[in-house]
């Protein structure tokens, strides 16, 4: 892992990202203190399958129902 502030960082950003390309990860500091971190970015190639989640997910009954509090906030519920 490499340690590196700010300004380092601009100034050697194609380097870095060079590194960050080779597997290591890239810390960088402000004041002293680290505020980031560069890692590769790693693209997941398994394509989305829809309805991957059938029969897992349950709707409730209710879900298009507005609760009465928020449908008088909307003015839409007579009093």
């Amino acid at each position: 892992m490499l340690i590196t502030n700010i300004s380092e960082a601009k100034a050697q950003l194609s380097a870095l990202i060079e590194k960050v390309m080779a597997g290591q990860e890239v810390i960088i500091g402000k004041a002293g203190k680290p505020v980031a971190k560069l890692v590769r970015y790693e693209r997941n190639e398994k394509p989305r399958r829809p309805g991957a989640l059938r029969g897992k997910i349950k709707i409730a009954d209710d879900f298009d129902e507005l609760p009465r509090d928020i449908a008088e906030a909307f003015g839409m519920v007579n009093s």
